[in-house]
C-alpha cells in the first residue's frame, strides 16, 4: 500500500514510499479502530513503521504520543531519526535520566521518548508540576514488549504500562519480536482479537538459517575467548570471501576493540581479501574518527561498534557498514535493539558476560533473539545465516530457543513487596480490596490465568498477596487500621528512591541511630561507606580471584557481615574517595559507583528525613568525595559552580576548604593558588552563591555564679546564598538544642547556668543537608564561680 495514499498529510515521515506485506496487514487496526494493539513480528521485518503508523494518527487527532524505547541508547536515536516528524511541524522530546527535564519542552511535545525507568519516574511524580505531563499521553507505543521478560527491567516495565493506563488511559500499541505467548500480552492489555497480530516467519524479508556451533572449552577463560572468535571467524569467512558482511556480537565495549585488533592479523594472515586502504575519500573520512584504534581498523574492513563511542565515530561506522565499506563489525547487544543494520552473517561469540553487579551471568534468551534476527539484508540476501557459538554442554539448550522460542514471563513476583509498596506510597491502592484490583491490571495477573501451574493463580494468589501487605505493614513501610492502608515516612522513602526495601530497612536503621543523641557521634564515614556497600543491591557483585589482593590492601578492617563482593564494593567507595582505585578495580568502579552515588543520594535523605542534619551532612560530603575523587579538606569547594576535583584540588593545595575562603581571598588570591584569571572570577562569582554563617553571641556572659541561671540569646546569619540547615547548640559536647531552617537570620534561646563543672563550653553547629559544606562550629566558654 502506497504511504502517499494512506497517510497524504505524513507522507514525508516515512522513510519509504509502500508499507510492506505486514504493514499493511496491520493498518487497519491501527488506523480503523481505537482498541489496543499488539504485534508479534520477526526482527527487521518493519515494525518501526507500526509504531510510527500509531504515532501519526494519535497527531492527526492533535494527541500526543510516549514511545518507550528498550535501551537509553536508543531514545538518542529516535531524536535523530525522528527529525522526520519536526520537520512537519511537531515536536519531539526525549527524556532520560541523563538530561536535565525541561518541564515546558515536555508539556509542549507532541512525541515524547522515554526508557521505562525514566517512565516509571515520571508516573510516580505525575502529581508534580515536573511531571504532570506523564497524564496528558493519548497513546503509548512499547517498543520491544517482550522486554517484560527481563530480569532486571521487566517489572518496571510491566508497572510503568500499568499505572500509565490507570492515569490517563491511553490507546497502547506494542510491539514485539516473534513471541509464543502473545495473547498474555493481549489479554494484559485488552487488546480484542482483531488488533492482536502473530506474524510468523514467512513475513520475514529474508529468510534465517540459524543453528548452533559449539567449541573446545579449556581451562583458561582469556584463551576461550580466541577459540570462540576463531570460530566465529571461519563462520564468517566463506561470507566475506563473498562480498558480505558479518555482524559478531561480544560480551563487551573491551572485548569490541580487543577482537576488531585480533581479527584483523587473522584476516590478514588467511589472506582475505578486504578493507579499502585504497579509497582515497575513504581514507580521508576515516582520518576524522575520534577513536584510534578505530581509526586504524575501519581501512582493513573491520569496524567494532558499542554505546561507549562517541557519538559522530558511531554514525560514521554504520554508515560504512551499510555501505560495505566494514565487512566485519564486532559490537555489544546494544547493536541490535534498536539499529537497523542487518548482515548476511551473524555470528554470537559470548553467551555469558561479567555484569559488575550480577558477576559471570548468561545472556538473556531475548538478546539472543534479537541479535540472531539481525540477519540477512532484504534487498540484497536470498538467506540469512545466523550462528550461537557455546560450549557443547550448553548446546541443547540454545538450539531448544531457536526452534521453540521464548515465552514470556513476568519477573514481577520476584518484586512483588517494592511495587506493592511503591503503589500504595503513591496513593494508588487505599485500602486491602485496591490490592488486589491493582494486580488485576498487571501482566502477572493475565500470565497467572492461562499458567496456573506456573503462577500462584485463584486463592493462593490472593493469600501470596496477603502474605506480602503483611510483611510490609510488620516492616514498617506501610499502616494498616482495618482495612484501610497508609504508606509510612519510610515507605515514601523507599519509593522515592527505587529501593529494595531491605536496602531501605538497613538506612533507616543508621537514620535511628544518629537520632539517637547517646549513639550518634559514633557514627562516622566508613558507616555510611559500610551501609551502602551492604545493601541489596550489590549482594550479586563478585570478587575475582586477580582483584581480592587490591581489596584486602583497600579494606583491611571490614564488617563481618560484608561477603567478598560487598569488600569489593567498598574497596572501589572508600579508595574512589581519594582517585586512588586500584588498577586491578577499574574495571567494574565506574558502574558500581554510579550505583553507590544513587543510594548515596539515597541514604542522604533517609537520614536528613529520619535521623539528623548533620548526618545528612556527612552523607553529602561522602557522595561529593566519592563522585569527585577529593580529600576531606578539597570537599566543601565542590559546592561552587565549575569547581570540580582538579580545581578543587588545586585550590585546597593552597590552604583553601570553603566558599567562605574563596571569598576571603577573591580574584587575586585564587590565582596566586594556580587558576587563571577568567576561571577565578567566575569562581568567585559563583561562591557567592554558598552560605557564609556568623554566628552573634550577643551579651553572651563570659561567667556565672554557680546555682544561677540565665536566658541568652545566640543570632545565625547568613550572608551569602539561602541554603536549608539545621541548627544545633550543644553543651560540654551535651546537645541542648537542635531545629531545621531555611538559613536567613535565626535567633537561638541558650539556657546558662552555674553547674559543677568549672567552665561550660557552649557549641553553635550549623549543618547543611543538602551541600557538601563541612559544618560551621562557633563556641563560646563561660565559666563557673
Amino acid at each position: 500500500m502506497a504511504v502517499e495514499e494512506v497517510l497524504p498529510a505524513f507522507a514525508d515521515a516515512f522513510p519509504f514510499e509502500r508499507f510492506n506485506e505486514m504493514q499493511s496487514a496491520a493498518l487497519p487496526a491501527l488506523l480503523n479502530r481505537e482498541d489496543n494493539v499488539v504485534v508479534s513480528a520477526p526482527t527487521a521485518s518493519g515494525k518501526t513503521a507500526l509504531a510510527e503508523l500509531a504515532i501519526c494518527e494519535t497527531l492527526a487527532d492533535d494527541g500526543t504520543a510516549l514511545f518507550l524505547a528498550p535501551l537509553r541508547a536508543l531514545t538518542n536515536e529516535k531524536e535523530s531519526e525522528w527529525e522526520r516528524f519536526e520537520d512537519l511541524g511537531y515536536s519531539v522530546y526525549v527524556v532520560t535520566g541523563e538530561r536535565d527535564l525541561n518541564p515546558r519542552r515536555a508539556e509542549r511535545a507532541d512525541i515524547l521518548v522515554m526508557t521505562p525507568e525514566k517512565a516509571d519516574s515520571a508516573t510516580r511524580k505525575h502529581d508534580t508540576p515536573r511531571y504532570s505531563f506523564i497524564t496528558d499521553v493519548d497513546c503509548c507505543v512499547i517498543d520491544e514488549v517482550h522486554l517484560l521478560d527481563s530480569d532486571r527491567r521487566g517489572a518496571v516495565l510491566e508497572v510503568t504500562v500499568s499505572r500509565l493506563r490507570r492515569l490517563c488511559d491511553p490507546r497502547v500499541v506494542a510491539l514485539s519480536a516473534t513471541m509464543p505467548n502473545i495473547d498474555d500480552v493481549a489479554d494484559w492489555l485488552d487488546a480484542p482479537e482483531e488488533t492482536t497480530f502473530a506474524f510468523g516467519d514467512d513475513y520475514r524479508p529474508v529468510p534465517l538459517n540459524a543453528d548452533v556451533k559449539t567449541y573446545s572449552h579449556g581451562e583458561n577463560a582469556f584463551a576461550d575467548k580466541y577459540r570462540r572468535l576463531y570460530r566465529a571467524l571461519d563462520l564468517a569467512e566463506p561470507h566475506i570471501r563473498d562480498e558480505g558482511q558479518c555482524l559478531v556480537f561480544v560480551s563487551s565495549r573491551q572485548d569490541t576493540v580487543q577482537a576488531a585488533k585480533k581479527a584483523r592479523d587473522e584476516l590478514a594472515e588467511r589472506d582475505i581479501p578486504m578493507g579499502a586502504r585504497g579509497d582515497y575519500d575513504f581514507h580521508n573520512d576515516a582520518a576524522e574518527l575520534s577513536n584510534d584504534t578505530l581509526r586504524q581498523s575501519v581501512l582493513d574492513g573491520v569496524g567494532f561498534h558499542h554505546a561507549g563511542l562517541a557519538r559522530e565515530d558511531k554514525n560514521r561506522v554504520e554508515a560504512w557498514f551499510k555501505e560495505g565499506k566494514i565487512q566485519l563489525l564486532f559490537s555489544t547487544s546494544t547493536l541490535a535493539w534498536g539499529v537497523n543494520l542487518p548482515a548476511r552473517c551473524v555470528v554470537i561469540r559470548d553467551t555469558k558476560l561479567h555484569d559488575p553487579l550480577e558477576g559471570e551471568v548468561d545472556m538473556s534468551p531475548l538478546d539472543v533473539l534479537q541479535m540472531l534476527g539481525r540477519a540477512g539484508r532484504p534487498g540484497y540476501d536470498d538467506t540469512g545465516y545466523a550462528w550461537v557459538v557455546c560450549d557443547r554442554s550448553e548446546a541443547d539448550k540454545y538450539r531448544r530457543l531457536l526452534r521453540d522460542g521464548k515465552e514470556i514471563e513476568s519477573r514481577l513476583a520476584g518484586e512483588l513487596d517494592a511495587h506493592l509498596n511503591a503503589e500504595i506510597a503513591l496513593g494508588t491502592i487505599g485500602d486491602v480490596d485496591d490490592v488486589m484490583d491493582w494486580l488485576a491490571t498487571t501482566f502477572y495477573y493475565a500470565r497467572a490465568q492461562s499458567a496456573p501451574d506456573e503462577y500462584a493463580a485463584g486463592s493462593a494468589l490472593r493469600e501470596r498477596v496477603s502474605d506480602t501487605l503483611s510483611e510490609l505493614v510488620a516492616d514498617g513501610f506501610v499502616e494498616q487500621d482495618g482495612l484501610r492502608v497508609e504508606s509510612t515516612r519510610l515507605g515514601h522513602l523507599a519509593s522515592k528512591f527505587y529501593l529494595r526495601l531491605s536496602t531501605a530497612r538497613r538506612f533507616a536503621d543508621l537514620a535511628e541511630r544518629c537520632a539517637d543523641a547517646d549513639r550518634a557521634a559514633d557514627v562516622g564515614v566508613d558507616d555510611l561507606l559500610e551501609t551502602v556497600a551492604g545493601a541489596t543491591e550489590f549482594d550479586s557483585v563478585s570478587a575475582r580471584s586477580d582483584e581480592q589482593d587490591a581489596v584486602s590492601a583497600v579494606v583491611t578492617d571490614a564488617p563481618d557481615d560484608l561477603d567478598a563482593g560487598q569488600r569489593k564494593v567498598l574497596a572501589i567507595l572508600r579508595s574512589g574517595m581519594t582517585g586512588t582505585t586500584p588498577t586491578e578495580l577499574k574495571s567494574d568502579a565506574w558502574v558500581i559507583r554510579q550505583n553507590a552515588l544513587r543510594l548515596l543520594a539515597a541514604l542522604r535523605e533517609f537520614l536528613d528525613t529520619l535521623g539528623t542534619a548533620r548526618a545528612a551532612n556527612l552523607a553529602c560530603r561522602v557522595e561529593a568525595r566519592v563522585e569527585h575523587g577529593v580529600s576531606a579538606d578539597a570537599v566543601g569547594l565542590t559546592a561552587i559552580d565549575g569547581v570540580g576535583s582538579g580545581r578543587a584540588g588545586k585550590l585546597a593545595a593552597a590552604g583553601f576548604q570553603s566558599p567562605a575562603d574563596v571569598l576571603r581571598a577573591g580574584v587575586s588570591g585564587l590565582v596566586s593558588a594556580g587558576l587563571s584569571e577568567g576561571v577565578a572570577e567566575q569562581v568567585v562569582e559563583n561562591a557567592k552563591d554558598q552560605p557564609v554563617v556568623v554566628v552573634d553571641w550577643a551579651s553572651f556572659p563570659e561567667t556565672i555564679g554557680t546555682g544561677e541561671n540565665q536566658l541568652c540569646e545566640v543570632t545565625v546569619a547568613n550572608n551569602g546564598g539561602g541554603v536549608r540547615a539545621g541548627l544545633r547548640v550543644t553543651v560540654n559536647g551535651r546537645e541542648m538544642t537542635a531545629k531545621p531552617s531555611y538559613l536567613g537570620q535565626t535567633t537561638l534561646p541558650v539556657a546558662v547556668f552555674g553547674a559543677d563543672a568549672d567552665e561550660l563550653t557552649y557549641t553553635v553547629e550549623v549543618a547543611f543537608p543538602d551541600e557538601p559544606l563541612p559544618p560551621v562550629t562557633r563556641s563560646r566558654t563561660v565559666e563557673v564561680r
